[in-house]
């Protein structure tokens, strides 16, 4: 097995927290890539897929999807018709055990298959060198499928073609059946016979002719006694004459059944002697087939690659939530009721996820996002989650070009489901239980994700919890990101320069979340901006402010410190893009100069060739479109002086190559 294909094959599940994935609705996940998968070899892949801790592997993982991608947009998607996991049954095969009928035709679809793939790997295209390599080592096995095809039908049915013995023996069946029925015929035909018959027609009964003789008949006819009517009245009798042919025909099947067997001995012998090969490749595609899911995912939900580190820098662009994703594409809202109105209703339309962008580890390590309730803060960290476990297998995610996803050796998430104003103090208890397990295992690697910190309790001791629990984050040095409704946690971040606040937009006017996500704000009297849409008496109102001057002392300077803060998040932002497009151009360039040099280089390997062609050499000559002896070769002038049918030629080095 190369080594593309052992690091593929590593997996390091019992690092990752198993909570978590649960939490985050990995599962799901796993269970939309399984739908892509062309075979339960993929789909089983597909759905214990667990998230990479190492940066190599996960980049060559990355990689694989990629070139799928590109591969599926060439048309060059691969043929897995045929493919079932038998390598179970091709390793009992190499132990000695013979193989059904059935068993056989699925190994021998799965033969071809790998036929299949390797011819597939001739047609990639060259610039695809990641799956050419991990192709490398499948072999062409479909002669032996070609074998067993030869031999068993679709049905499951050994041939006659399958041995010349077999042969023999069915033919010698044939025409003892021949006589059987003849014989048949013969006693039909007589008229004392038939006078004895409750009808004038023989039946079958496993493998007799039987006749249907009248009970009170039953001494006027030889035979064997197979069976009686229900009613009694009727005697099935297999007549003397035939029972003896019948005598031979078991002595006949029984020879059959012995060569049939020696025909699956002999293809499950085939089958074990390419046991290994056929194990390995079965294994190899099935890692395809996964890829495979993966890029068709990646197509069907407009995907990309991000950018893998190990510097924990993590920015996603434009970011999806996978699953709202998949359940909205398919969610049909209705238009706007129009009964009222003559004019035609807009067509209805689908859901769409409202992406976010979404920052840490650059400049910050704490994000604290505020907003108000069902306004996304719980979407944004599951969203950050679910794509940092996708990157780390591999995957392409719904975000933008250009994101990054550094490698965390954990992620670590305490997410409840609490919407409502009620929390009682065992929901209290066991989030506090959660974070306690969390900082066990955190280390400056991790990622954690906290929702609503410091709810369930007194808001003044919530925001003193909250707080400490963001200074032991601070000091374990991991990327966190943190929701709350708590206003005594928005001005942390202006005490601490790891930390910065974030926002989940509300629309005052439409009283709506928007579910956007503004880093660099936090929420600021979103209630007093409410309260006066709904139109609130104006002396109540500036009694409200009163009250929060009082409890928060001046609210001016948090205004400008945001302002400050928004302008110095924007200016960050442009500058990230501007880098990333810079960064963009400068691999272009030096993609394209990489392919300038190795032109350059090819065409020099190929004149050192052409001045050294000795007289009498083969080469082709493109003018003609056919071969032609060299005669003589001028390095000066660049020619070569080629003898092509009755006449000799001088042509130019550009249009002489030689023949391999």
């Amino acid at each position: 097995m190369n080594a593309a294909i052992a690091e593929l094959t590593a997996v390091e599940s019992d690092t990752m927290d198993a909570h978590t994935l649960d939490l985050l609705g990995f599962d799901k996940v796993r269970a939309l890539l399984a739908n892509y998968a062309a075979s339960s070899l993929g789909r089983d892949l597909a759905l214990q897929i667990e998230p990479g801790l190492d940066a190599p592997t996960i980049r060559t993982e990355m990689a694989f999807t990629t070139e799928m991608v590109t591969a599926l947009g060439l048309g060059q998607a691969p043929p897995f018709s045929g493919l079932h996991d038998v390598r179970l049954i091709a390793r009992r095969a190499a132990i000695g055990t013979m193989l059904t009928a059935e068993q056989l035709i699925e190994v021998a679809e799965s033969l071809n298959c790998t036929g299949a793939i390797y011819r597939y790997r001739m047609r990639l295209a060259e610039n695809l060198t990641g799956l050419i390599e991990m192709l490398a080592g499948i072999e062409d096995l479909g002669t032996v499928g070609k074998s067993i095809g030869g031999c068993i039908d679709g049905r499951g049915h050994v041939l006659d073609m399958a041995s010349r013995d077999l042969a023999l023996v069915r033919q010698k069946l044939f025409d003892l059946d021949e006589k059987v029925k003849a014989e048949i015929r013969r006693l039909l035909r007589d008229p004392e016979l038939r006078k004895v018959l409750s009808y004038p027609n023989a039946t079958v009964h496993g493998d007799h002719y039987v006749l249907p003789v009248s009970a009170n008949h039953r001494q006027k006819v030889q035979g064997v006694v197979h069976r009686m009517s229900g009613t009694g009245e009727t005697v099935f009798i297999e007549p003397a004459s035939i029972a003896k042919l019948s005598v031979e025909r078991v002595g006949l099947k029984a020879d059959e059944d012995r060569e049939v067997k020696r025909v699956l001995r002999r293809l499950s012998g085939e089958v074990g002697r390419v046991a290994k090969p056929l194990c390995y490749s079965l294994d190899v595609i099935a890692k395809l087939d996964l890829i495979t899911a993966k890029a068709r995912y990646s197509r069907d939900f407009g995907m990309y690659p991000p950018d893998v580190n190990t510097e924990g820098r993590l920015w996603l662009r434009n970011a999806k939530h996978p699953i709202l994703e998949s359940i909205f594409r398919n969610e049909v809202v209705p238009p706007p009721d129009s009964s009222q109105q003559p004019t035609t209703s807009p067509p209805p339309t689908t859901k769409k996820v409202v992406p976010i962008d979404l920052r840490l580890g650059i400049g910050f390590n704490l994000l604290i996002i505020t907003g108000p309730n069902t306004g996304g803060k719980t979407v944004t960290l599951k969203t950050t989650g679910l794509l940092c476990l996708m990157a780390q297998c591999g995957m392409h995610l719904p975000a933008g070009e250009g994101s990054l996803v550094p490698v965390f050796k954990h992620i670590l998430a305490d997410i409840g489901d609490e919407q409502s104003l009620e929390q009682s103090l065992s929901t209290f208890s066991s989030h506090i239980s959660r974070i306690a397990s969390i900082f066990e295992i955190a280390t400056a690697d991790s990622l954690v994700l906290l929702d609503e910190l410091g709810a369930g309790t007194d808001p003044t001791e919530g925001a003193a919890l909250g707080r400490a629990i963001l200074d032991q984050l601070d000091k374990v040095g991991c990327r966190a990101i943190v929701t709350t409704h708590l206003g005594d946690l928005k001005t942390y971040a202006f005490n601490n320069e790891r930390a910065e606040n974030g926002a989940v937009e509300f629309d005052v006017e439409t009283m709506r979340p928007t579910y956007r996500l503004h880093i660099g704000q936090f929420g600021m009297s979103n209630a007093l901006k409410i309260a006066r849409r709904l139109k609130l008496p104006k002396e109540l109102l500036k009694r409200a402010h009163k009250y929060l001057k009082r409890r928060k002392g001046k609210t001016g300077e948090l205004a400008r410190l945001q302002q400050l803060r928004e302008e110095a998040e924007k200016a960050k932002v442009e500058a990230m893009a501007a880098r990333h497009e810079a960064d963009k151009e400068k691999e272009e360039f030096e993609r394209r100069r990489g392919a300038l040099d190795r032109e350059a280089a090819e065409k020099a390997a190929l004149n050192e060739v052409r001045t050294n062609l000795k007289t009498g050499e083969v080469v082709r000559v493109s003018r003609f479109d056919s071969t032609g002896k060299v005669v003589r070769v001028d390095a000066k002038k660049q020619t070569v002086k080629v003898s092509v049918g009755l006449g000799e030629w001088e042509i130019p080095f550009d249009e002489i190559f030689p023949v391999s």
